[in-house]
């Protein structure tokens, strides 16, 4: 049986050809995509291509393209059996995490992919990574979806999208998953790690929440910064610090005057930390306690790409009951690994 796989795409480096006559790179129409992939007929699935109307470069992706994303998967979540999404490398992670928020109860695969060079070059690792990422949007057993999470295939790693962050621009193996093992690898043969795979808690039907609020902001704390900044700062909603190791920051009357005024006029504060592997535990250093006198969230294990786009869904948003800490707590969809402290 073949599966029906819909594949959105959105823009980015792997949607691009040269104009051998300018050198530029411009977007092709992706709806002429088996011109390009022929090899795509050889897979045991049909896929449909839902392109953007008009591509976008990744850094020009944010809510409302996450929204439009969310909206058209759960469209047409009844009539696929998977979902490839085709995306610019840049923000990836960010659109991973936000849909992983908003595609509620999911049982069929998301998988998110792109490239470092274009389609059409000689050298392009788009052509491996657009062909494994629709085996992996179409793998079933006993007609159940393997991959029931929002992924992202790159250079042979599949990997939890909410736990992933880009860290290089150069190199083809561009992903990484610090704080959560890899979910598959493609080699010789294509291998699944069913024990590190998500898998619905419930029994409820699939669902799409597409609320986002923009009220976020995300600062990075560095040696010597004058903490009188924070009394500078516009109120928002969410203040997302991202501190030093596990969670410490310059330990002053002064900083902890200023963080306790922002929470006592409404502002959440959520902390991450700077370090890509690790987690925040406050209590473990003298400085972190801080945050414990005011109040704050511990991050844990969470990713910046994950703790802004988690915050950006659940603060405000009437579909969750309880207080936004609670909420930020909990692992909602595989996005921390541990008890938050």
């Amino acid at each position: 049986m073949k599966r029906k796989i819909l594949l959105i795409y959105t823009g980015g480096t792997i949607g691009m050809e040269k104009n051998h006559e300018t050198g530029n790179l411009v977007p092709f129409d992706f709806r002429h995509i088996l011109n390009k992939i022929p090899e795509i007929d050889l897979l045991e699935c049909d896929v449909s291509v839902h392109p953007f109307e008009k591509p976008l470069d990744s850094s020009d992706m944010g809510p409302e393209e996450w929204k439009i994303i969310a909206e058209c998967i759960g469209k047409n979540y009844e009539n696929f059996d998977g979902f490839l999404i085709l995306h610019g490398t840049d923000t990836m992670s960010y659109t991973a995490s936000a849909l992983s928020f908003m595609l509620k109860n999911l049982r069929k695969p998301v998988v998110l992919t792109g490239s470092q060079l274009p389609i059409g070059d000689l050298r392009t690792d788009a052509k491996e990574n657009l062909l494994t990422s629709l085996y992996y949007a179409s793998l079933y057993e006993n007609d159940e979806a393997v991959i029931q999470e929002v992924a992202i295939y790159f250079e042979y790693k599949l990997l939890r999208g909410n736990r992933t962050l880009k860290y290089s621009a150069e190199n083809f193996d561009a992903y990484q998953s610090p704080n959560y093992p890899v979910l598959g690898q493609s080699g010789v043969h294509l291998h699944v790690e069913k024990e590190f795979l998500l898998r619905p808690k419930s029994d409820e039907k699939f669902s799409t929440d597409t609320h986002i609020s923009k009220d976020i902001l995300f600062w990075r704390i560095f040696p010597g910064m004058s903490p009188e900044y924070f009394e500078k700062l516009p109120k928002v909603k969410v203040l997302i610090l991202q501190v030093f190791g596990s969670g410490t920051i310059f330990n002053s009357d002064k900083t902890k005057d200023i963080l306790k005024k922002l929470r006592e006029n409404g502002t959440e504060i959520v902390v991450v930390s700077q370090c890509v592997s690790g987690a925040v535990s406050f209590g473990k250093y003298e400085n972190s306690s801080i945050f414990q006198e005011i109040g704050a969230v511990s991050g844990n294990d969470i990713t910046a790409e994950s703790a802004i786009t988690k915050s950006m869904h659940i603060v405000d948003n009437q579909n969750y009951t309880g207080t936004f800490s609670e909420n930020f707590s909990k692992n909602i969809c595989g996005e921390i690994s541990v008890s938050l402290k």
